[in-house]
């Protein structure tokens, strides 16, 4: 579509760069259709319209259905206030204190319109950002292409106009786009210490759309990302998730990997990523992870934290164990703790999520015990399956626990008796068994002699 699109553009149009005229592109050039257009978000485009607002799909949305994609959002701008917006639909919330939206919930879909914003050095600087540039508030509303210059990336800058279906661009993102080239909107020293959170954008665009950063915005990526410790930790895990859905984990993990991010949000993991089997836990993971996204399969962000935080939670255990001379599960709990609370430092992991995490490493311990009637008991766990999943990546990432991962795939699938002839046989491997209490039962007392005595 954009080749085509290119060829038509090109005849005698300059580019808008350093422009305040927009490249316009026509219905009959660009070819996005209204069909893949959300229902709803064509709903508040309309409304805002015909109240007398301007109204645009713009950033992501557009974006991906230029290059054929089906966006996961539709976020819309507008010149209208989020308290007129908040007037015009009964199901609109208005949120956000640093940046203040409009949410028009449908059920299940939310429509995020946002008011036009102009660049603080318009409005009053001083009351938006730290002193270290990083911008606090966001409020100053101007121009579309007030709003336009002051977004991230140029391929994020297209905004669809619903009066005449028309695409406008003020910074060149079409010719971007054409030539798949991820570039910053201004200066990328400035705009990274505006919002640190730019860099993981960054990454996660290039990793999902296959784009190369521009040479000046990379430099400037290898140069400040540790400007990314100035950001709250709930806002990173936000950005960790996206991370998890996107369905292009494994090359944005090696990006992450190649400008040094990884340490930022996962300070533990990426100590001991030069360990090959650590590495390639999370790579085999990765890929299960974007394989289900492909098949429209959902994810667990609960299972992927708890790929991320084995190999550390593994290592301090082994430690305790030997250094401490603890219990096994004793060290597993403890491990468990000083992974996770020095993980919150970097990432704000919510309370019910950890919990899981806690229980699927745990698993890893309670998969070991095969007697009894514990292995009939974990299968009604909660969690079994994931941390069933886990230990089958543990031995594809090579841990050596082949005889174990065989022995859990073949009881998981077996009859009721198949399982039970496992249990027996496991009997005579080496391993952790019930052991007999040493404890002497207590002797009841004698019963009284209820004898009378003589008189």
């Amino acid at each position: 579509m954009l080749k085509g699109l290119f060829k038509n553009l090109k005849k005698g149009k300059p580019s808008p760069v350093n422009s305040t005229q927009p490249l316009v592109i026509s219905r009959a050039e660009h070819g996005i259709s209204r069909t893949r257009i959300s229902g709803n978000a064509l709903k508040v485009l309309y409304r805002l319209h015909n109240a007398g607002y301007s109204a645009f799909l713009v950033g992501g949305c557009v974006r991906d259905l230029l290059l054929g994609r089906n966006p996961k959002d539709f976020d819309i701008a507008t010149n209208a206030l989020p308290e007129e917006v908040r007037k015009l639909f009964r199901n609109c919330r208005l949120i956000g204190k640093r940046f203040r939206l409009a949410h028009i919930v449908f059920g299940k879909e939310i429509i995020e319109v946002a008011t036009f914003r102009t660049h603080h050095k318009d409005g009053q600087e001083h009351l938006g950002q730290t002193h270290k540039g990083m911008i606090i508030r966001d409020n100053m509303y101007g121009t579309i292409e007030d709003d336009a210059w002051r977004r991230d990336f140029t391929v994020n800058a297209l905004y669809y106009n619903i009066a005449d279906f028309s695409i406008l661009d003020y910074t060149g993102g079409m010719q971007d786009l054409q030539d798949k080239v991820l570039r910053m909107i201004g200066h990328p020293e400035q705009r990274f210490h505006e919002d640190p959170v730019r860099i993981l954008r960054a990454l996660r665009f290039v990793g999902k759309l296959g784009l190369n950063i521009e040479p000046e915005t990379e430099k400037y990526i290898l140069q400040l990302n540790h400007l990314l410790e100035n950001v709250s930790p709930s806002r990173l895990f936000q950005e960790v998730l996206k991370f998890f859905q996107e369905g292009a984990t494994l090359p944005t993990f090696k990006l992450m990997q190649k400008y040094q991010v990884v340490a930022r949000l996962f300070p533990q993991t990426a100590a001991m990523l030069s360990q090959h089997d650590t590495q390639k836990l999370i790579e085999e993971a990765l890929i299960s992870t974007d394989m289900r996204m492909k098949e429209g399969k959902t994810i667990s962000p609960a299972f992927l934290l708890a790929v991320f935080l084995w190999h550390p939670v593994s290592k301090l255990m082994k430690h305790y164990q030997h250094t401490d001379d603890l219990p096994i599960h004793i060290a597993y709990e403890k491990a468990l703790r000083a992974v996770s609370s020095q993980q919150s430092e970097a990432l704000s992991i919510p309370r019910r999520l950890m919990i899981t995490v806690y229980d699927i490493c745990f698993l890893q311990h309670r998969l070991t015990c095969r007697y009894g009637s514990i292995p009939f008991r974990l299968l009604d766990h909660p969690r079994f399956r994931a941390g069933f999943d886990l230990l089958i990546l543990r031995a594809s990432a090579g841990e050596p626990i082949e005889e174990l991962h065989t022995w859990w795939v073949q009881f998981y699938s077996g009859t009721h008796e198949q399982r039970v002839e496992l249990l027996k046989a496991v009997q005579d491997l080496p391993g952790p068994k019930r052991k007999r209490s040493n404890r002497r039962r207590k002797k009841k007392p004698a019963p009284k002699n209820n004898t009378h005595p003589p008189q």
